[in-house]
């Protein structure tokens, strides 16, 4: 199975129907002329000699191009390297420097961040760039390469994907996924969402994500995805303008729809599933969210290294709002239906399901990563005999449902964007007056959690929190800087010498479920 038969079928049974909407550039794209332009970039892309398992990095917002590129790398048998835009020229480049593509594309909003990145990358890469005000590189490749589908024999375990996530080790790493793992999530998300022939489905997240693949999902159905880079009277638009029947929304983006002027003069009947992630979701969230939409919920939690692996479904939803186990609105659900979910302790033995004794999710699915790209070593520490180590610290109770306590890698996730807090203390550590420090995420109503940091100075050294907090900017996205800074004599530790982080951030999280 390639991913780009599904676009090959649906081009042959509906070829006039629209498969893309692009609500920033107001663009529309059917199947037909998507296969088209998808196999003109196959042969473009051979053209400029790329061969199987070659990489090609994208950064852009999402657009049609990126459709279009994912697909063309399936056809291909090349690889994409999507790229997270908010990170800095610094981050991207080791990305790049690790990835190595052959090809870099490059929408016009990001030219300058590319020329960044491209005076420091030694390699020899082609740049392309697409939209207004370049020089139409990408679009000259594509209308001039040859329409004939070469239908090349590449699929299953052929690889297709690297997924970048922030690392413990203050590096990012790539997840490299198949198209088998990606079809066998879609697969998860299709019995979990419960897909219909009928549904709209619309992208709020961005395509450099694992969300990407829910949409490229329904696209697999026949369904029209709506792209948008998020924005919440945007969104009601959308729902009500192109009847939008499912989404996945995170904690913030539900709260600013809800909180939209006028929300309730949108009509957002269309909607048939909401599904939300990727971070914290407060009980009371879940509670105005269901009555404020007109649809079932459902919750997912996932990694990138595993695409979503538990879901609390639509009737778990429902039963706790009629008080039937309330509590389990404070859980992530059960595992999904190609994955198997265990709590074990540190020997790998499973612990009791009593919704008290604390182990590590460990996942074994035909959906989780083939390993972390060029690092043999860190995927062996996670990829175990068949399972998949989360480093995700839960209790389970006697149904199987999973409730998330806390996380081990200490990562931080506000606004659906994970941050990894070595990163941002490596970054605080450039302040030269800084002795040591500690950050973690607290409770934020807005963005689910934000960043908070404990700092040590040296001693005769002083730096004000504005001091900080610029300093850890000029090294890091935007998103990923701490909120606020807290100075103190000295940190909590163990007696191995490791700051004792929990000791900090419990504080802040006793009257509050952290879950996600």
């Amino acid at each position: 199975m390639n991913l780009v038969d599904a676009v090959r079928k649906w081009a042959n049974l509906a070829p006039n129907k629209t498969v893309v909407v692009d609500s920033t550039t107001d663009q529309r794209i059917t199947f037909a002329d998507l296969l088209d332009r998808v196999i003109r970039l196959s042969n473009g892309f051979a053209s400029l000699g790329l061969v199987k398992g070659d990489r090609v990095a994208i950064l852009s917002t999402n657009s049609i191009e990126y459709f279009e590129i994912y697909y063309a790398c399936a056809m291909s048998g090349l690889i994409a390297q999507p790229i997270n835009w908010r990170l800095s020229a610094e981050e991207i480049t080791r990305i790049i420097e690790d990835g190595e593509p052959s090809v870099f594309i490059c929408q016009k909003e990001f030219l300058e961040l590319q020329h960044e990145v491209r005076a420091t990358v030694t390699s020899n890469i082609t740049y392309l760039e697409y939209g207004p005000e370049t020089d139409e590189s990408y679009e000259t490749l594509v209308t001039q390469a040859s329409a004939i589908d070469l239908y090349q024999d590449i699929g299953n375990a052929d690889p297709v994907l690297i997924l970048y996530t922030g690392g413990t080790t203050g590096l990012s790493k790539g997840a490299l996924h198949t198209h088998h793992s990606l079809y066998m999530g879609m697969l998860n998300q299709t019995v979990a969402e419960r897909v219909v022939p009928s549904d709209v489905y619309m992208l709020t997240g961005q395509m450099f994500h694992i969300p990407v693949a829910l949409a490229m999902n329904y696209i697999a159905h026949g369904c029209p995805c709506v792209l948008m880079n998020f924005d919440a009277k945007l969104a009601l638009e959308l729902i009500q303008n192109e009847k939008v029947s499912a989404f996945l929304g995170i904690t913030t983006m539900l709260n600013w729809m809800m909180a939209v002027e006028g929300f309730e003069t949108y009509d957002i009947s269309s909607l048939r599933n909401i599904q939300y992630g990727g971070g914290p979701m407060p009980e009371t969230v879940v509670k105005a969210a269901l009555e404020a939409f007109p649809c079932t919920i459902i919750q997912g939690y996932g990694q990138t290294e595993g695409m979503t692996m538990t879901f609390l479904s639509q009737e778990d939803h429902q039963h706790a709002i009629n008080g039937e186990r309330a509590e389990r609105l404070n859980a992530c659900g059960r595992e999904g239906f190609v994955t198997r979910i265990r709590v074990v302790d540190t020997d790998g033995v499973d612990v009791p399901k009593d919704s008290s004794s604390y182990g590590e999710i460990v996942v074994s699915s035909e959906a989780n990563m083939v390993g972390y790209w060029r690092k043999p070593e860190l995927t062996a520490t996670i990829m175990k005999d068949g399972w998949m180590w989360t480093g995700d610290i839960a209790t389970w109770d006697e149904d199987g449902y999973v409730f998330i306590v806390d996380r081990s890698k200490d990562m931080i996730i506000s606004g659906g964007e994970n941050i990894y807090s070595t990163q941002v203390e490596s970054a605080i550590h450039k302040h030269s007056g800084v002795l040591e420090c500690a950050v973690f995420g607290i409770p934020d109503d807005e963005w689910g959690e934000s960043v908070k940091a404990v700092v040590v100075m040296k001693p005769g050294e002083t730096a004000t929190e504005s001091e900080i907090i610029e300093v850890a900017k000029a090294h890091l996205a935007s998103y990923q800087k701490p909120k606020s800074v807290d100075f103190v004599d000295s940190l909590p530790k163990a007696p191995t010498g490791k700051i004792l982080k929990r000791e900090l951030r419990d504080p802040y999280w006793n009257r509050q479920e952290r879950k996600v």
